[in-house]
């Protein structure tokens, strides 16, 4: 398998003070509507290869350093043993010192991570905050009958009780999803039309974090015209422009790891996938 550019083989020692273990869960069992994010983690890695060590924007050298661990296993059609090694996974990451980089595969993957951190020490997971970039609530309680599921991911790891959750980009929603989250005083949500018109107002609430972070990037929450390789696409989305700004402020804060999920892309230079990389690339180079 490709590594993600820039990364490095795991040396054989297994403790670190630092840096970042890469993973791809190509995982997209429940996905509801358009398949394919199982090839996300190979995608965005082939795209990540465009990228230059410096990044011009941020004048930032990525040093900081990474490691590709390849795939995590997977069993395609069970979600429930696939999720069991995605905590193994990312437990036997963080007990090295490295902190976890996922690429998705769909949406669901994110409970296994945020499961781990939560094993992990879950002092430290209940005063954490979920920065979560979504076209999405994704907090039903069941969809199509089933707990776990691409749509009800965020729901499952609000019953873990992090700090908050910060939603940003989102534009479609069930009224029950509605409802339930504006009943809730550790869940904040910012829409497409917030970032549009009141961007300095959601930059701001993003500067004011004062907890550890975990960053979730759904990557619809791109415009269909940016990211049209998704599971679920949705119209009027944010820009490119405005997800790498996000990030910029994002990764100036303690964080545990970052996931970029949903990217289907099965096409070389496609545009989902290079935008996906760009997120993985930008936060590197601002940890470095």
């Amino acid at each position: 398998m490709m590594k993600f550019a820039f990364s490095s083989e795991m040396p054989e020692q297994n403790n670190f003070e630092s840096g970042y273990a890469i993973m791809g869960v190509p995982f997209d069992s429940t996905t509801s509507y358009k398949s394919g994010s199982r090839y996300g983690p190979k995608a965005v890695r082939e795209a990540s290869y465009n990228f230059e060590t410096y990044n011009l924007h941020f004048d930032k050298s990525l040093t900081v350093d990474s490691y590709d661990i390849g795939d995590i296993y997977i069993t395609n059609g069970n979600y429930e043993k696939t999720n069991e090694m995605i905590i193994d996974t990312v437990l036997s990451v963080l007990s090295m010192g490295l902190k976890p980089i996922v690429i998705g595969g769909e949406h669901t993957i994110t409970n296994g991570v945020l499961k781990a951190i939560y094993d992990y020490d879950e002092d430290y997971f209940h005063n954490l905050t979920i920065v979560h970039l979504d076209a999405h609530f994704d907090m039903r309680d069941t969809y199509l009958d089933e707990k776990y599921s691409h749509a009800t991911v965020l729901r499952r790891i609000h019953e873990l009780q992090p700090k908050e959750i910060i939603q940003l980009g989102i534009r479609s929603a069930e009224l029950e999803e509605l409802d339930y989250v504006k009943k809730q005083d550790n869940i904040t949500y910012f829409t497409n039309y917030d970032i549009k018109n009141n961007f300095e107002t959601v930059l701001d609430y993003l500067k004011k974090i004062e907890s550890p972070i975990y960053i979730t990037v759904d990557i619809d929450v791109l415009d269909p015209a940016y990211a049209p390789s998704v599971g679920t696409p949705s119209p009027c989305g944010i820009s490119p422009f405005d997800l790498e700004e996000i990030i910029g402020i994002l990764s100036q804060k303690e964080s545990i790891g970052l996931d970029v999920v949903e990217v289907s892309s099965d096409t070389i230079g496609d545009s989902t996938s290079i935008n996906a990389a760009q997120v993985i690339y930008d936060y590197l180079c601002l940890k470095s």
